[in-house]
């Protein structure tokens, strides 16, 4: 009975280790498995990763090769083949793996003020990218460089293809009745940024045209624009802003304005982000009509202010309020308003459905050459589609 026991425990124990060695060679034949932090496993490539391809890896585990395009204001866009363009929280990427060098901004502590050297920028590196975990690793051409992940501000396309940096998307309203009511009434929002690691170029439209039985009801055009360099991973220089208005049943032919300011983000995280931006500027401003003895076009310093903030509502669901003002002398309308509310519902990756509401507030307008006075505040609401380009 001792010697069949013992048989049956050596028995057991070859068992035992031919297993261990039949996995141990599955694990060393099979691509690597770890654990994420909620207990899924999680695929690592085994080898090197197929060339002319960025990779990223979400916290999650999960694997996508394509082409990335900018990190910006903690939101990651990822343009792949299959999948079209993507948009993921900064928060939920794990690896970043690029094959082009790509242009990195780093948030110098030591130089926190500083943007300019003889050199160049001082606090933007570019090289071939590796970010894992909390470590941000670019390969330059004068060495490897290691960063904090904290510390990083921005990505864009290290490479010479100017396209790289644009972005663009339009809107679209239309609201067409015939019969007892015979209205047309059509908007047109555009904006357009140029994004690199070190600056951002923004600027976008407004057209909104209506009629009411042939007669034109509402006639209105806004473009406005600025050019930011940032300086630490908060604060930015705005040397230019733009900003043009024409609405003739408002009485004005055009009003215009040149101005330079600063801005500071008071919110950035990967679902929220709070910009503020005071400024100054020149405003010039042409009425269609006057009462006797006053002027047609008229000037002013102005005191600008602007602020938006965005948040995720849900994956799908962005709110973007705009709220811009500015104050100038009493013949120039002592102050006016632009403000915007806005739901971005994503439709796919390029389309989404967009209800805002728009409120334009001159605090004293100026009478017409009848002396009628113009209503003080304009009120839109808007329900289109947009594309992004």
């Amino acid at each position: 009975m001792k010697y069949r026991s013992s048989l049956m425990t050596r028995h057991t124990f070859l068992i035992f280790m031919v297993g261990l060695c039949v996995i141990g060679c599955l694990l060393m034949a099979a691509p690597i498995n770890v654990r994420a932090e909620a207990g899924k496993p999680v695929w690592a490539p085994g080898g090197a990763l197929p060339e002319g391809f960025d990779w990223i890896q979400l916290t999650s585990g999960e694997w996508l090769k394509g082409d990335l395009k900018v990190l910006y204001a903690e939101s990651l866009e990822f343009d792949s083949d299959e999948l079209d363009l993507l948009k993921f929280d900064w928060e939920d990427v794990h690896q970043v793996i690029t094959h082009e060098p790509q242009s990195i901004r780093i948030e110098d502590p030591e130089a926190s003020y500083r943007v300019w050297d003889v050199d160049g920028h001082v606090d933007t590196v570019r090289g071939i990218l590796h970010i894992k975990g909390d470590r941000v690793i670019v390969h330059t051409d004068e060495g490897t460089k290691e960063f904090d992940r904290n510390n990083l501000v921005s990505i864009a396309p290290g490479t010479e293809r100017e396209l790289d940096y644009w972005a663009a998307q339009v809107t679209l309203s239309l609201d067409v009745s015939q019969g007892n009511s015979e209205q047309l009434n059509y908007s047109t929002y555009a904006e357009v940024k140029r994004r690199t690691a070190l600056s951002r170029f923004y600027i976008d439209y407004r057209g909104i045209y209506a009629t009411t039985y042939g007669t034109v009801t509402a006639n209105s055009q806004r473009a406005s624009s600025y050019y930011d360099i940032f300086s630490t991973r908060r604060f930015f220089w705005r040397p230019v802003i733009l900003d043009y208005f024409r609405d003739t049943f408002a009485n004005i032919d055009y009003r215009a304005s040149l101005g330079a300011g600063l801005g500071y983000t008071l919110i950035d995280t990967a679902k929220t982000e709070w910009i503020v931006s005071p400024g100054i500027a020149y405003q010039g401003t042409r009425y269609v009509s006057v009462e006797a003895g006053e002027d047609e076009a008229v000037s002013t310093p102005a005191f600008l202010f602007s602020t938006q903030f965005d948040t995720d509502i849900t994956k799908k669901i962005e709110s973007i309020v705009k709220y811009n003002f500015s104050v100038v002398n009493k013949e120039s309308g002592t102050y006016s308003h632009n403000a915007s509310a806005a739901l971005e519902f994503e439709l796919t990756s390029r389309l989404d459905l967009d209800l805002s509401v728009v409120w334009d507030r001159i605090q004293d307008p100026q009478p017409d050459s009848e002396g009628i006075v113009p209503e003080q505040d304009d009120f839109y609401f808007f329900c289109g589609i947009s594309f992004e380009l």
